[in-house]
């Protein structure tokens, strides 16, 4: 098969209405190496660099409310710090770069689900009156990849 691991896509295929915050960026625990007591942060096995997770909502209406909100895993070898929030806005607007989704089967549902990983984490280029993204003509930084787990 030519597809082999992460496929590289944009934070407008993956949410095409935008995203918000609804969590904070966490360090993801690495199950094999921790033990009691002891908190050993997950590496990505390509780059080495530590993953960490935010839980985000996505802004799409037609999403079932229990699949709104994801984990998006970021790879970055310092803590990813969130945009500032919308003045008068409980919401939190977020864009990813440098974004690629690995699909998988998930062990509890047996069904096909999806982790998205990104390099970086900002706030919208601009904002709609939707609260939706505008598009972005500016390419993103290869460098830049986090994880979504989204069954489908």
């Amino acid at each position: 098969m030519a597809i082999q691991g992460p496929i590289p896509v944009t934070f407008d295929q993956v949410f095409p209405h935008g995203c918000y915050i609804v969590g904070q960026v966490e360090p993801v625990k690495d199950f094999d190496a921790s033990t009691n007591g002891r908190f050993v942060q997950s590496r990505d096995k390509t780059t080495g660099d530590p993953v960490w997770q935010v839980a985000v909502m996505d802004a799409d209406p037609a999403i079932k409310i229990a699949n709104k909100t994801v984990a998006v895993k970021i790879l970055s070898v310092v803590q990813p710090v969130p945009p500032a929030p919308l003045p008068d806005s409980p919401f939190t607007p977020v864009e990813f770069d440098g974004m690629t989704a690995t699909a998988y089967v998930g062990q509890n549902t047996g069904r096909l689900a999806w982790s998205i990983r990104a390099r970086a984490m900002r706030a919208p280029r601009t904002v709609t009156a939707t609260g939706a993204s505008a598009k972005s003509t500016s390419p993103a930084s290869a460098k830049d990849t986090a994880g979504k787990d989204l069954a489908a």
